[in-house]
Parts: C-alpha cells; structure tokens; sequence
C-alpha cells in the first residue's frame, strides 16, 4: 500500500511500514512544516492514505468537506515508538482492504474505520 506519513507521525512507524514493503513517504523527509491542507493535498496527488497523529484532519474532512485517499489517525499517546510502530502494522495488515476512503482510528486495544466519508476524488 501507498502512504503518506505526517510529520508528527514517528519515524519507527514510517520504517517499519516500509521494512513491511509498503510505500511511505514522510513528510519529514519531504517539506517539514507545511500547513495540514498542503499535506492532505500531497496525500491526493500521491493517491496515498494519510498516516498522522493530528485530530486536525477529521475537521478538515468531516467538517470542511475535504477528499482523501483515506486516513489513518494514530492515537498511541504513552506508548514507545516501537510498540506504535507494530500495533499500525499490526492494524494496518488487518484492514488492508478497508482503509482506502475510510478514515481509521488506531488505539492500543481497538481500530475504529468508519468507511465511504470521502466524496470521489
């Protein structure tokens, strides 16, 4: 899968993903610092779902009628980079197939995907 992780995303999710052969890129590495709304636009011209940690993005899409490929909130808050990394890919390779126009909550113990909020892109 393709994904477009966010700066706030943790690095050992972004290695992680790609040791698991997906596609990552990493705003980080890309053009630290741009608003939310040129990131949700580089994850639509990349057609990659959005990895982030910033609640930020379901105001744009929920609220603001924003698209995207999908999203991906990371809501991990207390636990090592490690142990996020493995509970995305753990979550990440249970729902392959129902993270494209969803927008997924990742939490320790729970994945919430709430599916088909995107208008088409």
């Amino acid at each position: 899968m393709k994904f477009l992780a966010d700066e706030c995303v943790d690095r050992q999710i972004v290695d992680h993903l790609r040791h698991g052969g997906h596609i990552v890129l990493y705003v980080a590495e890309m053009e630290p610092g741009i608003p939310d709304h040129d990131v949700l636009n580089l994850a639509n011209r990349e057609e990659a779902i959005l990895l982030t940690a910033d609640k930020d993005f379901g105001e744009l899409v929920f609220r603001q009628g924003k698209v995207a490929p999908g999203i991906i909130l990371v809501r991990l808050a207390g636990l090592s980079p490690v142990i996020k990394a493995e509970i995305v890919a753990a979550a990440i390779g249970g729902h392959a197939g129902e993270l494209f126009r969803s927008f997924t909550v990742i939490m320790p113990d729970n994945v919430r995907i709430r599916r088909r909020v995107f208008y088409d892109l």
